[in-house]
This record gives C-alpha cells, structure tokens and sequence, in this order.
C-alpha cells in the first residue's frame, strides 16, 4: 500500500493576494512544479486523488488528474488548518481500501502528518523537510505504515523559464 503526500506547489506570495486565501492560484513555478509532480507520478499507480479544497492544491493534483483521466475529490481534512490527525484517519481509510493514491495538502498539516508517522514508528530515509511541489511517498502493510521517502520535482521542470 502506497500513499503519496503532496506539498502544493508555489502560488506566490499570500500578501499580495487581495482575494480569499483558499482562491489563491498557482505562479508560474508553481505550474511547472505541478507538471513534475505529475511526471514523478504518472506510472506509480495511483487510482484516487483528493485534495484540500485551495484552488493551489486542486491546481497541484490537475495536471496528473489530466493525465491518468481521474477526478480529484476535495477533503476538509486536508485543508489548511486542519489537524494531522485528521489527514491520518483519511490515510488510513484510503489504506483499508486498498487503492494508491495521492493527496494534496498545506505547510502546516504536512508536518503534524508525518510527526505523528514518525511517533508510529514509520522509518523516514529522508530529512524531515517538505518544500512546496515535494512529495512524500508513505508505504505499508494495509494495517501499518512502514516507510517515507521524500520525492523532490525535477530541478529542469522547475527551472526552465516560463
């Protein structure tokens, strides 16, 4: 069983957006750092995508929806200011059945997710660190999760001019 955790890529500076927070759209990195994301996951077999509500994680997930011809389901659980708890029980849930999928979420739930992964005894092969556009990918049993490896979008994707 494998869940793929998505930080959501760049959406430019939250001060200068003069509208609600959670309509803020991608920047250009952040665009390229999405099509990453999808390039990273295209072939990993991902069958469910859900996202916090933002527009910056929904716009994270739609290039690999585009490509895997799969809908992404928006969860409260995943929004900004929601608590790792919650992003755990919706693994778990996904975990029980069965299906890999990748879900999109903010700086301040991704953290108090996998602190409470690192409490349950998970391995993390990789520094504790999850920058906009990463990806954790966390592995188990179908009764426990195991390991977490950090996946970082392509440095070319993310370069190249817009």
């Amino acid at each position: 069983m494998k869940i793929y955790v998505v930080r959501h890529a760049h959406a430019g500076s939250r001060s200068a957006w003069k509208d609600a927070d959670a309509l803020r759209p991608l920047s250009n990195k952040g665009q390229r750092q999405a099509a990453a994301v999808a390039d990273e996951l295209a072939e990993a077999g991902v069958a469910r995508l859900l996202s916090s509500p933002a527009t910056r994680c929904e716009q994270t997930l739609d290039p690999l929806a585009r490509r895997l011809d799969i809908k992404i389901t928006p969860d409260l659980r995943l929004a900004e200011g929601s608590r790792g708890n919650d992003a755990l029980m919706l693994l778990d849930e996904l975990a029980g059945k069965g299906a890999t999928a990748a879900v999109c979420s903010h700086g301040d739930v991704i953290p108090e997710l996998l602190g409470l992964l690192r409490l349950d005894g998970v391995t993390f092969h990789d520094d504790f660190t999850w920058p906009k556009g990463s990806v954790w990918a966390v592995s188990g049993t179908g009764k426990r999760w195991t390991d977490a490896r950090l996946i970082l979008p392509t440095l070319a994707a993310v370069e190249r001019p817009a």
